[in-house]
């Protein structure tokens, strides 16, 4: 009995593990993967904790090292393709990445045109500014005044929002979103509302910015991995999340960048 139960539980960690393959025919994006041995994946690499390029080329993040688990998963090589949010719609719809990773928001437009997997964290938008000007700017209506300068990075989620709610403040386009920060620290720039949970990483990692209600977002939204319409695809990639999120590497994975 104790053999019995012994093989019953290697077989049931085998199917966790791997996948039968002929769960996954039919697939243009799982066929290219298996005929070139890799996985493309979409990485910006200016938004932290999800993906950022350090200056010798190297890319870090939450979701690098779910990128790698995901190619070790296909037994794949991975392929970081760099990216960016103005043509991060395009890139994918031209085929030069598989897969977006980097703390993509689900938004109703992008849904039309590509999938998303299953989410993996929620977050909304929030304000960061310098540490004296905390109590200044902690609502929309607080924000949104003449004599205000909002920046903002172009062509993502936060510059929808901010075209959408500032209709008072002077709004500053920033192309750089890896520098963004730093216009505020300088005094060049007010407040930027981004997500959340990138508010209380500016405030780790810069002396003098402080985010100013984290915990009471003006939206709430999810992120997820972004795909081609590969109904195959996105079924094999959310069967990968959910076995991570069953043993608990996902959220393990997570709380390792969020601390």
């Amino acid at each position: 009995m104790t053999r019995i139960r012994a093989l019953a539980a290697l077989f049931l960690i085998l199917v966790l593990a791997a996948p039968a393959q002929a769960r996954w025919e039919g697939s243009p994006v799982l066929e290219r993967i298996a005929a070139r041995g890799e996985v493309r994946v979409g990485l910006t690499g200016d938004y932290k904790p999800f993906s950022w390029e350090e200056p010798e080329g190297e890319f870090r993040g939450l979701d690098v090292d779910l990128a790698e688990a995901l190619a070790r998963d296909l037994d794949a090589r991975l392929v970081i393709v760099r990216t960016s949010w103005p043509t991060l719609m395009d890139d994918l719809a031209a085929g030069k990445f598989d897969i977006g990773m980097g703390g993509i928001t689900v938004t109703e437009a992008r849904s039309q045109v590509a999938y998303f997997s299953d989410p993996i964290l929620a977050d909304g938008k929030a304000p960061v500014a310098r540490c004296e000007d905390r109590e200044r700017f902690r609502t929309l209506a607080e924000i949104d005044r003449k004599g205000v300068r909002v920046i903002v990075n172009p062509g993502g989620t936060n510059e929808a929002f901010a075209r959408e709610n500032i209709t008072r403040a002077t709004l500053i386009l920033h192309r750089d979103n890896a520098t963004v920060f730093e216009e505020i620290a300088a005094g060049r720039a007010d407040v930027m509302i981004t997500d959340a949970i990138e508010t209380r990483i500016v405030e780790r990692e810069y002396d003098g910015l402080c985010a100013t209600n984290p915990d009471a977002p003006f939206t709430q939204a999810e992120k997820a991995y972004l795909m081609p319409q590969d109904e195959v695809f996105k079924t094999r990639v959310d069967d990968w999340l959910g076995r991570l999120e069953a043993i608990g590497a996902l959220q393990g994975i997570i709380q390792k960048w969020l601390q």
